[in-house]
């Protein structure tokens, strides 16, 4: 059912600072930042041969990533992200496995333009997984 891995998210208090930390220092081709106000989050993709990392900011007073950051206000891991041939599919036999899938089980459309959800980091070794229909 999981296919590649699609991209690990680190989530970022200063946006600007870690995209030039990337770009700059590591030398990595790095996407313009944008604003996704239905997650909450501002992201930038950074570019690797084999995957993306995406950096993630709060977008909002409510976004679920200010949360995150208050817990770690130097920032880190968010999530790991794993393509899927078919998100429905996906999630029913997620359910029916007893994974815990997050918010109302509807898919809704990510950064890629594609449907994604999100499983709970307790059912998956403490890592928030989200998937997303390849």
């Amino acid at each position: 059912m999981i296919g590649r891995l699609n991209h690990v998210a680190i989530a970022v208090p200063d946006l600007e600072s870690a995209t030039a930390v990337y770009r700059d220092t590591l030398g990595a081709a790095v996407s313009e930042p944008l604003p996704l106000p239905e997650h909450g989050v501002i992201t930038v993709f950074v570019e690797l041969p084999n995957a993306k990392v995406e950096l993630i900011t709060p977008l909002g007073e409510n976004s679920p990533i200010a949360g995150f950051l208050s817990r770690h206000p130097q920032g880190g891991t968010h999530h790991l992200c794993y393509e899927v041939d078919d998100i429905l599919v996906a999630r029913d036999r997620l359910a029916a496995a007893g994974a815990r899938v997050l918010g109302d089980g509807d898919p809704r459309i990510g950064a890629h333009g594609k449907p994604v959800l999100f499983l709970h980091p307790k059912d998956f070794c403490g890592t928030l997984i989200e998937i997303e229909q390849a």
